[in-house]
């Protein structure tokens, strides 16, 4: 259960043990739980929108959406901004783009990238919590487990990176979690397979781009893989919902 815990410690900001940490291959053994933890930020986010009157959905969805920052502590969103900056500063240029990501500042493009995504976000909550829609808590899970798969199955390229020690994870392990992910994602039936396959198709083409710029992918970039799945699925969500009649 270490691995869980640290796994709840790194990806939010809910208090653990620090001792978890300090064990050898901690982060290692945290990545298969993963999605566990980010369905742990869905129940908690789902008791909050629950308490808001079913008439407020825009009341909801800005409430929800602040503690869901909140509750992770912009760490994705972070990783998010710099990974835009670096992408379009970068040129073209691998090294160049990997300085960009290590400087502290944020620039217009990744000023651009938050307000867009907390843009989206906000208006796809809106638009689920208005229909009742509880496909919308799988964006987290599919989002974390994007990260296990990413950290599995893409070089990282940065030696001493915060996520270098992730790339050590048992293999089997992380495969069993993401297998559970599917099958939670095959309980909301259609709204599922939906939230797969936008889910899929962003990880396809993050996972191409930073092979072709980087080699490989960063922390930041992990970061930007949370950030915009979590968007696509909550977007797809919501043109599905009111594209039904």
């Amino acid at each position: 259960m270490s691995g869980l815990l640290v796994a709840i410690g790194f990806l939010t900001r809910i208090p653990v043990p620090v001792a978890v940490f300090e064990r050898a291959g901690a982060q290692a053994r945290s990545l298969p739980w993963y999605p566990l933890a980010g369905a742990l930020i869905a129940a908690l986010l789902a008791v909050l929108a629950a308490l808001v009157p079913a008439k407020s959905p825009l009341l909801a969805a800005a409430l929800v959406l602040a503690a869901w920052v909140l509750l992770t502590g912009a760490l994705h969103l972070d990783g998010l901004a710099d990974s835009a900056d670096a992408w379009i500063g970068g040129l073209g240029d691998r090294d160049r783009t990997l300085a960009i990501m290590k400087d502290p500042r944020c620039g217009p493009a990744g000023v651009t990238a938050l307000a867009l995504v907390l843009l989206l976000k906000f208006a796809a909550l809106a638009t689920l919590l208005a229909g009742a829609d509880r496909a919308w808590l799988l964006a987290p899970v599919l989002a974390r487990a994007a990260l296990a798969l990413a950290f599995v199955g893409t070089p990282y390229v940065r030696a001493n990176g915060m996520g270098s020690a992730l790339v050590e994870a048992a293999r089997i392990p992380v495969a069993i979690a993401l297998l559970l992910t599917l099958v939670a994602a095959a309980a909301f039936a259609v709204a599922g397979g939906i939230a797969l396959l936008a889910a899929a198709l962003v990880f396809l083409l993050w996972r191409r781009a930073c092979l072709r710029r980087l080699g490989g992918m960063t922390g930041d970039t992990c970061g930007a893989l949370a950030e915009l799945t979590e968007t696509a699925v909550l977007v797809a969500l919501a043109w599905s919902a009111a594209a039904m009649p």
